[in-house]
């Protein structure tokens, strides 16, 4: 049955709002299941770690289900512009796609982007005729200039790469919502299913998402939990929570009791 709140990037629609990874499994068996449980439609690759020199010998590509998973060739390693936009267009030229997630790295400790390469990367792939999703700093103003470039979505990070800490910031991850122009995909931080539940909750289109189920202790039944945390998320975002108080606020109405 046809999803009635799809996710649309770019023109092409996906029913599921997780998108997953495939780093740091124990074997491709696992990440295989875990990808079928998650119900995730897309899946990012790092083009560096994909064989195209020699299709004949064994690779990652051999161990997802491209039937129904969409391959999101990813930039992961790159340090400069020039680095990020030579890795996205080998990917393309191997047959992965035109989408890229662009990662342009810039400091190797804490794996933060370097936004102003970033923007420069981006501007440069989309007049190529990429579809490009740039992973950020939480940074409105950096979320506006990617959208000024082109880029088909802004992807913030929640926390640091693989740090699991989730959301550190969720007032720059409202504003960006607010004000951003397509879609937002919460990318790096999360750790758990509550963190992606909080994402969807803060408006959220979609959250990615690696670590958190790759090195969990059963990363199969992560990936489902995760399933269903994006689900819950969207629903609440949705639905529009209660309004927060200061104070109780009965549950049931007084007026009319006996006694009153």
């Amino acid at each position: 049955m046809a999803s009635t709140d799809p996710l649309v990037i770019a023109g092409r629609t996906f029913t599921s709002r997780l998108i997953v990874g495939t780093g740091k499994y124990t074997s491709h068996e696992v990440m295989a299941r875990a990808h079928e449980a998650s119900g995730a439609e897309m899946v990012t690759v790092a083009v560096r770690r994909v064989n195209i020199a020699d299709r004949t010998k064994e690779s990652l590509l051999d161990h997802i289900d491209t039937r129904r998973l969409f391959i999101l060739p990813n930039t992961a390693g790159c340090y400069t512009a020039d680095e990020a936009i030579r890795t996205a267009r080998l990917g393309r030229e191997a047959g992965l796609s035109n989408w890229v997630k662009l990662e342009v790295i810039g400091d190797e400790r804490t794996l933060f982007p370097d936004t102003e390469a970033l923007v420069e990367a981006t501007r440069v792939l989309v007049g190529e005729g990429f579809v490009v999703l740039p992973y950020t700093n939480d940074d409105p103003i950096v979320c506006r200039k990617l959208e000024d470039a082109g880029a088909a979505a802004v992807m913030p990070l929640g926390a640091p790469i693989g740090s699991g800490l989730g959301i550190q910031n969720a007032n720059n991850i409202r504003i960006i919502r607010e004000f951003a122009r397509t879609p937002l995909i919460l990318d790096a931080g999360v750790g758990t299913a509550s963190d992606a539940t909080v994402a969807m909750e803060l408006g959220a289109d979609a959250v990615l998402m690696n670590t958190a189920i790759a090195t969990a202790q059963d990363p199969v039944a992560m990936a489902e939990a995760m399933r269903h945390a994006v689900v819950a998320g969207r629903l609440a975002y949705r639905a529009g929570r209660m309004p927060r108080r200061a104070y109780a606020s009965a549950s049931s109405p007084v007026d009319g009791v006996i006694g009153r």
